[in-house]
């Protein structure tokens, strides 16, 4: 599956969805993050369960701004619509592997535990 164009009128929408979306912040001038375009695309056509957005810090500077993006490449995985990972930096394709994987093993009835006594 190719990666998602997401904007302001459709981020939280395909967010909030059930299921794993990665969320790529980038720019078109940024180096890192055109090396490592390939590796999130190669990475969406094996994962077809996945959502892979992919948010151009310039264009869309509302949605950076929200979360407070201040390094490019950005990747956020989201799971039934709680991030659940956010780490600036170019993720090398074991690691991408590595963080798919873990997203996926978590038990999301846990992780909304763990929120609701952290939020009060």
């Amino acid at each position: 599956m190719a990666t998602v164009e997401l904007t302001t009128a459709n981020f939280d929408e395909v967010t909030e969805q059930p299921g794993i979306v990665l969320v790529d912040f980038w720019a078109d001038w940024c180096g890192p993050c055109k090396r490592f375009a390939p590796v999130y695309e190669r990475s969406s056509e094996k994962h077809q369960e996945i959502v892979y957005g992919k948010v151009d810090t310039e264009a869309q500077q509302e949605i950076a701004a929200k979360f407070d993006i201040r390094s490019i490449p950005t990747i956020m995985a989201i799971r039934d619509g709680v991030i659940v990972f956010a780490q600036p930096g170019a993720l090398p394709e074991s690691a991408l592997e590595s963080l798919i994987e873990q997203v996926q093993a978590l038990d999301m009835d846990d992780v909304r535990k763990q929120l609701a006594e952290h939020s009060h």
